[in-house]
């Protein structure tokens, strides 16, 4: 067996967490790769809104095994108060849920320098979460972070003093202010909740499992556009979330990765800095914005909207791989006066059609207009279902990109996906 990765093809929120509870059911094991709590995978069923941060999104499902690989970042704080949550709900959530030894551990300290970190840098700002993400990760490659697994060490408690007073240190060169005690009583709470839990050589794990015929979904959190080496630097994560980042997040060799489903929105969204070159600022953006609830699932923050983004998408597909296109959102556009897709961007140059390595080069996007559909979506349940002028857009947007478009959503709730 191989291992599937869905991951967005954006700059994240195209919602990821719904389409693996979509897909759970199809697979053995659902397991994240990398991020953290910077994620908020939503899910929607029963007339209840279910946000996941850290924890897989197959976890609602009855049968199937979920695992935080090693790539993930964990706050333990973050952790108790998900796993609180879903303890009324899911069934024997200990049995179903495994954690990798080798997952790094958010500290306190880590979350009070990513504030401090980004309160320095003033109007130059990269739009943080402030959720300790970036710090963790530079402890990871500074090869002194703290693991999972060595919460079973008999010295945790020293190295994790060590870790924080090295932090401390860093914290003496920025004018900001801070109490740890608060951070640290939850933080040990949270220490016991992940100490109930099953910690496994994930790697190990998994390619048992694919050996004796398990069938396996990697989930990412976050988008391919804010990927560390290939999104809109520095305004991205500080991991990989392309699909190679699967099989350093996971242990997966490459010859291993099966299908690659690639996320995107019938639009595009943004949170936070950076460069955006489709985005609209003007009443459109503000409808887009209010029609599909653009506002982030961890921070609360308005999504900056704008338009598709081929170049960007392309860009996206080829750095992935990506087999197969699901397309969410779809019922957001219903009775818009049309729809623009950017084909290329002007630039000082002239017009190029590809993802530039510095997107402040770009002057302005090039677009296609095509006539919107003007049927509410919410109630489809088929391919009968579907506008012609929606399928329209669809083979538009399969010409362009070369890729089918094979799922697409027309509302929040797991039952409102259509199989093409």
């Amino acid at each position: 067996m191989k291992v599937d990765v869905l991951l967005g093809l954006q700059w994240g929120d195209e919602g990821k967490g719904k389409v693996v509870d979509v897909l759970t059911p199809r697979y053995d094991i659902i397991t994240r790769f990398q991020g953290g709590p910077n994620a908020g995978h939503s899910l929607e069923f029963q007339k209840i809104k279910h946000v996941l941060h850290t924890i897989p999104s197959g976890i609602f499902r009855e049968s199937q095994i979920n695992v935080i690989g090693n790539g993930v970042v964990i706050d333990p704080i973050v952790f108790k108060k998900e796993i609180e949550s879903l303890v009324p709900m899911v069934k024997d959530i200990r049995e179903k849920l495994f954690i990798s030894k080798k997952a790094h551990l958010i500290l306190p300290s880590h979350r009070i320098l990513d504030a401090a970190s980004e309160k320095s840098k003033g109007n130059t700002k990269i739009g943080s979460t402030l959720k300790g993400i970036g710090p963790t990760y530079m402890d990871k490659t500074g090869r002194n972070g703290l693991r999972v697994g060595d919460i079973l060490a008999t010295n945790f408690m020293e190295r994790y003093r060590a870790l924080t007073e090295k932090h401390t240190q860093l914290l003496a060169l920025y004018d900001f202010e801070y109490e740890i005690a608060e951070y640290e009583k939850g933080w040990f709470e949270g220490i016991e909740t992940i100490r109930q839990f099953q910690l496994i050589e994930s790697e190990h794990y998994l390619n048992t499992a694919l050996e004796s015929g398990k069938s396996v979904l990697a989930e990412g959190a976050q988008g391919t556009l804010l990927d560390i080496d290939f999104g809109s630097y520095p305004f991205v994560t500080s991991s990989n979330t392309i699909c190679a980042g699967a099989c350093t997040g996971l242990g997966i060799a490459p010859g291993n990765i099966g299908e690659v489903y690639g996320i995107f929105k019938a639009y595009c969204t943004r949170v936070g800095s950076g460069p955006f070159p489709t985005e609209l600022n003007d009443e459109t953006g503000d409808k887009l914005r209010e029609r599909g609830l653009e506002f982030g699932a961890t921070t609360g923050r308005p999504r900056r909207c704008g338009w598709l983004d081929l170049p960007a998408l392309k860009y996206s597909i080829m750095l992935n791989g990506v087999t197969k296109l699901i397309m969410t959102k779809a019922d957001v556009l219903s009775g818009f006066d049309t729809i623009k897709i950017c084909t290329g961007y002007k630039t000082k140059k002239g017009v190029i059609n590809f993802f530039p390595y510095d997107l402040a080069t770009v002057e302005e996007p090039v677009y296609d207009e095509l006539p919107v559909w003007e049927e509410n979506l919410s109630e489809a349940k088929s391919t009968a279902d579907i506008p012609e002028r929606l399928y329209n857009y669809i083979h538009y947007l399969e010409k362009k990109l070369g890729i089918p478009v094979t799922i697409i959503s027309v509302g929040p709730n797991r039952e409102q996906i259509i199989e093409l």
